[in-house]
């Protein structure tokens, strides 16, 4: 079984899968948005094409829980996802990911043209690894 990460963007949507034991997220791509429907079609592809039986994708909160224009946007992005694609969609929290991804890679010393072609893939990473691992805690 694999796990589909997505840290969804208005400007790039980055993707992470997991190993076949659930153990460890690997970064995959950061999608430039097109289209929503060329969007979809390539996550899908992506999906099918990995072996993916799960989707999570990041939602992002306000700092307080509350929800803000960005969230509403990525759950209109997630319901046609859901529609889109043959394998459960779940949200995840992902409060700061994109700042803990940049701070990872500026800590890496990176040009700030590779940390924007990494920040999106590494976000994903970081929200699905964060979501494996709850698993292994609750199982």
């Amino acid at each position: 079984m694999r796990i589909m990460g997505i840290d969804f963007g208005t400007k790039r949507v980055g993707i992470a899968v997991s190993d076949e034991l659930l153990l460890i997220a690997h970064g995959m791509t950061s999608l430039n948005r097109k289209d929503l429907k060329s969007d979809m079609e390539e996550i899908a592809r992506l999906a099918q094409a990995n072996g993916v039986e799960e989707i999570i994708v990041g939602l992002p909160l306000n700092m307080d829980g509350t929800y803000s224009a960005k969230t509403k946007e990525a759950i209109e992005f997630i319901d046609q996802l859901s529609k889109v694609v043959t394998v459960p969609v779940k949200t995840w929290d992902e409060r700061l990911t994109s700042m803990q991804a940049e701070r990872v890679l500026l800590e890496a010393d990176m040009s700030r043209a590779k940390r924007k072609k990494l920040t999106d893939k590494l976000a994903a990473q970081i929200i699905l690894q964060s979501y494996i691992d709850s698993k292994k805690t609750k199982g």
